[in-house]
């Protein structure tokens, strides 16, 4: 085998695929807003499946300017062991409709590419992946999601549809 067959393509980042990732995780939360009773930063849900309890997801408000919000989305609660709750900070751009993962567990600035292997054994696509979680966890509350009538609660933005 020569040399260059050995080489290791660099993975190039899918921008047709993270951007839609992204556009689609700001129509969820569009969607899941919808459940604001009060006028406040949090709204918290249980998942439920028929009668089973999956769970409590809690969506914070950590900062508001013009054209962006960043949000904590975090779940606080699980009915099994298979789950950690997740905790990603999101920021949501209204001006271009999108939301994007920027963070998980703390950790900052996930890279679009990652050389791999790495210290953190991130994947060379985290980002992308990142948003798809963040989508299908969307999906998964707007499907089993119940609003709880003490917790339902979500502040909206001057200017921003909801």
């Amino acid at each position: 085998m020569s040399a260059a067959t050995l080489r290791r393509h660099r993975y190039v980042p899918d921008l047709q695929r993270l951007g839609a990732l992204c556009e689609g995780n700001y129509q969820r939360l569009r969607r899941l807003r919808n459940l604001e009773t009060n006028d406040t930063d949090v709204l918290q849900f249980d998942l439920h499946r028929e009668s089973h309890y999956l769970g409590r997801v809690s969506i914070s408000v950590l900062q508001q300017t013009r054209y962006t919000e960043t949000l904590l989305l975090e779940q606080v609660h699980n009915s099994g062991r298979w789950l950690n709750n997740p905790e990603l900070t999101v920021r949501v751009y209204h001006d271009a409709s999108m939301a994007e993962v920027i963070s998980f567990y703390g950790n900052r600035q996930i890279a679009a590419v990652n050389d791999y292997p790495n210290r953190f054994m991130h994947h060379p696509d985290e980002k992308v992946q990142l948003n798809g979680f963040v989508a299908d966890w969307l999906d998964y509350c707007l499907r089993f999601g119940h609003v709880i009538p003490e917790c339902s609660q979500w502040h909206h933005s001057d200017g921003v549809e909801g």
